[in-house]
């Protein structure tokens, strides 16, 4: 108005204004475009556009502005940690959390992405654990197989040796192959029993009666072999005992041939080995004049536990492992030390079971 007012001929306007009545009012007349200077007439042409347009563009700016805020203050930070999540997940990386604790549609979200990532974790562990069982089952079964092998080889490099120069007795030679018979037909109900576990912890004990007689003259067996293997010499020692103990045998004697494996193997001349039954339990112990053990027992006793590289490129080191573990499952436990000499020893004991 202040701009027209420039070009309006104030003597008819006002004399227009003296004739105003309740049927005519008086206006400032827009001047002709060509009447107006030019920054007259562009500031008359910005405010006409401002006076038709400016609800539409307060409302659009208003509008963007909120939406602005909006993501700003209640999208950008929940967005943003869905995508680390995807990113992280798709990395299988799942130790992270979701931190958003709005109770809004996203928070909503994110709590349905943390509990598939939670999910997601569980689902990662217990495929790893399944793949450690099925692993130490594998060598468990590579490791226990080992000893009837031995017995069985050793059998037959002594028959093959001794037998075409009439130097062993007819008695002698059948007592072998009896032997044989017997470590096959343990392989057997051992190879058996592996095919229908998925891991060690679910092997079921088969229980039966067990003396003093039954196991020296089984672990005897086997220390024939094993003497003439590593050049070594053991002293077995299992008192008469009348009460017997009811267990699961082959257990005790995987155990047995575990602890006698590792005497050959790090002992240097003497290995004792003492086995004592009773009604209630039952306990081996071995001896050894090695240079013992150097880490505590809990290390030992880990699966695939080596005590120096070169053991561990023949030996998978899982036989104290089968052990503790058969004797836990037993009801007992297995004791490693060394005594005054500095030598290992270990001892397994059993419970009896009903």
């Amino acid at each position: 108005m202040q701009i027209w007012w420039n070009y309006v001929d104030e003597e008819a306007y006002f004399e227009a204004v003296e004739h105003e009545g309740p049927y005519f009012i008086t206006d400032i007349r827009r001047p002709v475009d060509s009447e107006m200077t030019s920054s007259d007439l562009f500031v008359s042409e910005l405010c006409d556009f401002l006076q038709t347009y400016i609800i539409l563009i307060l409302s659009v700016t208003g509008s963007c502005g909120a939406v602005f805020l909006f993501y700003r203050n209640k999208l950008k930070k929940p967005m943003d940690e869905l995508r680390q999540a995807s990113k992280k997940i798709a990395e299988n990386h799942l130790d992270f959390r979701i931190h958003y604790e709005n109770q809004d549609e996203l928070g909503v979200l994110c709590k349905e992405f943390e509990r598939m990532r939670e999910q997601l974790a569980k689902n990662n562990q217990i495929l790893w654990r399944t793949i450690e069982e099925e692993k130490m089952l594998r060598a468990a079964i590579a490791h226990d197989i080992r000893a009837p092998l031995s017995v069985l080889k050793g059998y037959q490099e002594m028959l093959m040796e001794y037998l075409p120069g009439s130097e062993i007795h007819m008695e002698q030679a059948l007592e072998m192959l009896s032997e044989s018979g017997r470590q096959i037909a343990r392989m057997d109900a051992f190879v058996e029993t592996m095919r229908k576990m998925n891991s060690l912890e679910n092997r079921k004990l088969v229980t039966g009666e067990i003396s003093a007689g039954q196991l020296e003259k089984e672990i005897q067996a086997e220390l024939v072999i094993l003497e003439k293997e590593y050049k070594k010499q053991c002293l077995l020692q299992v008192p008469e005992a009348k009460e017997k103990f009811w267990g699961d045998k082959e257990i005790i004697l995987e155990v047995a041939e575990n602890l006698l494996s590792n005497a050959f193997r790090y002992g240097k001349q003497q290995i004792v080995m003492t086995v004592k039954t009773g009604y209630s339990e039952l306990s081996i112990c071995v001896r050894d004049d090695g240079d013992g053990f150097l880490e505590d027992a809990e290390k030992i006793t880990e699966a695939f536990y080596g005590q120096n590289v070169k053991d561990s490129l023949k030996h998978a080191g899982i036989g104290m492992y089968i052990s503790r573990l058969y004797c836990e499952k037993h009801g007992g436990k297995l004791f490693l030390g060394n005594d005054e000499q500095k030598g290992a020893v270990v001892t397994a004991l059993f419970r009896r079971i009903a």
